[in-house]
């Protein structure tokens, strides 16, 4: 009787090892599907915040183009003035400063505003 105890404890004993490796496995699986569905949570997060920082920018950089915008708008109408005055008025001016480096008028300066003679 105890040869057929024994090997009935032996039965009971491999299928407790048995059922082991079965929850075993059944735990990583499950591990493993958590991980993953965790993984697609985070991408999921990820992808909307994105999403959210890409909407905020646009709403708040349209302002900034305006004002870029206006600025170059501004400018360019600046430059348009300037070379509109330097067409009207550009040969007098340069006519002025060669004449003015050109002519000559030696005058002969004050003793008080002299500089020192160096020795």
């Amino acid at each position: 009787m105890s040869a057929q105890n024994s090997k009935g404890i032996q039965t009971l004993l491999d299928a407790e090892r048995e059922a082991q490796k079965i929850v075993q496995k059944d735990r990583s699986k499950r591990v493993k599907d958590a991980k993953n569905e965790a993984q697609k949570e985070i991408e999921e997060y990820r992808k909307q915040k994105d999403d959210e920082f890409k909407d905020f920018e646009k709403k708040h950089t349209s302002g900034n183009k305006k004002a870029e915008e206006d600025a170059n708008k501004d400018a360019e109408e600046q430059l348009k003035t300037i070379k509109e005055a330097g067409n009207k008025t550009g040969d007098k001016v340069v006519e002025d400063l060669l004449r003015v480096v050109t002519e000559v008028k030696p005058e002969v300066p004050d003793r008080v505003n002299a500089p020192p003679k160096a020795r």
